[in-house]
Parts: C-alpha cells; structure tokens; sequence
C-alpha cells in the first residue's frame, strides 16, 4: 500500500510518517512547508520507502500527479491558526475547505478509495452536552477555523455518499507531544526562553480543555481506519480528563523549576473562538479497544521537555 499525507512535514503529519513507515509502508508526502517544518521530515527522507513532495493543495495538477499510484489518503494538512482567524478569514476558506475539495478531486482523478481526515473538536462550538459524542445537536460555529474544518467533514462526507469511497473523520482535542510548534504550551514556552520572571496568560486562566499525545492520537487513528465496514466512521479523539489552563501552567513552571510573575487578560475566554470548555466523549474509539496510554499531565510534561531541548523552533512560528 502507498499511503499519500498531506501536511507531512507538520506536527502530527510528520510523526505519522515516521509511524507509517516503522509499519513498513510506502509514504509519499506531501507539504508545501509554509508552516511544515523541514527538520521534521529529515530522518523520513532517508528512508528508502518515502518520497517527498514540495507541493501546495491548491496547486491541483501537481496534487492530482503526485497522488497517482496512492491507495490511502492521510488528510492532515490546515490551517490551524483559531485565534487570528478574523485578521484573515479566507485562509481557512482556501487551506481547509477548497484545499480539502482539490484533495477529494484529486482522489476521484485517480480513484483513491479511502481518505482519513483530521478534523478538530472545535466543530463542536461551546456544546451544550459535554462530554461531547459525535452525534451531539448540529453546533453554533465559534471560529472560522471550526466552521472550514465542519465544511471539510460535509464535503467529504457527500463524496463517501456519491462515489462510494470509505472515510474516517477523527475530530481531536488539542494534541501535544515531540515536534509540537503551535498552542498554549509552546507560547508559554516561548515567553519563559524570552523571559522566565514573567508569563502573560489570555483569559483568566480557568478555560478547561482536554489533551492528548501525539502517538495515542496516531494509535486511535491507525486502529479505526483498519476497522469496520462502513463508509463514514466518525470519531472523537481525547482523554477522560480535562485541565484547567491554570493546571498546565503549575506543571509546565514545576517542570523548569520557575516561578515567574503572573497576568491575565480577563475573562472567560483567551480570544474569539477560544471556547471555556472542551471535553469529548470517546467511548466510540474506546468500543474498538483504544485507550490513551498518557495522562493530560504527562502528555504537558512531555512536551515541555522536547521543546527545551528544541529550542530552535520558537525561532519559526506559524
């Protein structure tokens, strides 16, 4: 099997990679590197059974070239940035929605059967049932970003429907983990290398949210694309628990042994879409054998240790 990532070079994308291939798998990926980053894919390029295409989602001839020969689609390429959204509301249009259709075209063009698609649990706005299930009542959209992600999951959703091909949509809570470049936990990294007696918090720091690892993220996803027969399986993807912003800062300044000066913007929220409660129901992957091996405090803890010792990537940002 050739399995063709989008985003490759990314966070998530490039420790799929790696994954794939320790799985012994053919991987083409594909990235056009504007927030990807390069030393990500460096081990990948060696391996003899990868290939890596320089290449933007809205170039569709050289997408629909580069996927000739693939039998899987690995959708994780986005723009993820929620809280500047409003400064540039068609970039989620483009790198999300109209990519997301070029990359379902592209599919057809060379009649790709599966795609996996990484979604986000921001679809789910500020739900009114928590824990969220997948099948909670249709959401009031909060962000830009959560309203192109839920446009991404309809359009391929009517391509499942119309050409018969099989899909797996996993909606995420906040990831962590080695290669993390964009979130709370890097921005409160960055201001602590910049300056260790103080750290800035948006809101008032009592937003709960719900996190996962990075290689129980890729677990869950490699589990339900290679279960059940259905054409359209939708997925939560995060842990039991949530924290309060305030937990993850105690255990990102117990970790660096710092005990900076304090301050808050104020209020409920950090920024427009940024919503005060984020806590999904999981028992559907967890009903396929899946639990997540790391806690919230150990997936924070973890990523704080790769980021001071990559210290190299506050340098770049999205």
């Amino acid at each position: 099997m050739t399995i063709f990532v989008t985003g490759a070079a990314g966070f998530i994308g490039s420790n799929l990679v790696d994954r794939l291939l320790s799985d012994c798998e053919a991987v083409v990926g594909y990235d056009n590197l504007s927030t990807g980053r390069s030393e990500f894919i460096r081990s990948a390029r060696r391996h003899r059974n990868f290939t890596f295409v320089h290449g933007d989602l809205l170039d569709a001839s050289s997408l629909t070239e580069s996927m000739r020969g693939a039998s899987r689609v690995m959708h994780l390429a986005a723009n993820a940035d929620v809280r500047f959204g409003l400064e540039h509301p068609r970039k989620d249009l483009e790198q999300n929605t109209i990519a997301t259709f070029n990359v379902l075209e592209a599919m057809r063009a060379n009649n790709v059967e599966e795609i996996a698609f990484c979604s986000t649990g921001s679809i789910y706005g500020e739900a009114t049932i928590v824990p969220t299930p997948e099948d909670a009542p249709f959401p009031v959209q909060t962000s830009l970003y959560g309203a192109s992600k839920l446009a991404c999951e309809g359009l391929i959703a009517a391509y499942a429907e119309g050409y018969g091909i099989k899909a797996r949509i996993f909606r995420f809570v906040s990831i962590l983990g080695q290669r993390y470049s964009h979130g709370h936990v890097f921005d409160f990294m960055k201001q602590l290398a910049k300056d260790p007696s103080r750290l800035h918090i948006l809101g008032d720091g009592s937003q709960r949210k719900s996190y996962l690892h990075v290689d129980d993220c890729i677990d869950a996803i490699l589990l339900a694309l290679d279960t059940g027969h259905e054409r359209i399986g939708i997925f939560n993807l995060g842990t039991d628990e949530v924290c309060r912003v305030l937990d993850s800062v105690d255990w990102i300044l117990g970790r660096l042994r710092l005990s900076p000066q304090v301050s808050f913007s104020g209020g409920r929220q950090g920024w427009i879409g940024d919503n005060p409660l984020i806590h999904l129901d999981i028992s559907r992957i967890r009903g396929l054998g899946w639990q997540p091996k790391k806690s919230i405090r150990e997936a924070v803890e973890l990523t704080v240790d790769w980021l001071a010792a990559n210290r190299w990537v506050f340098a770049k940002r999205y």
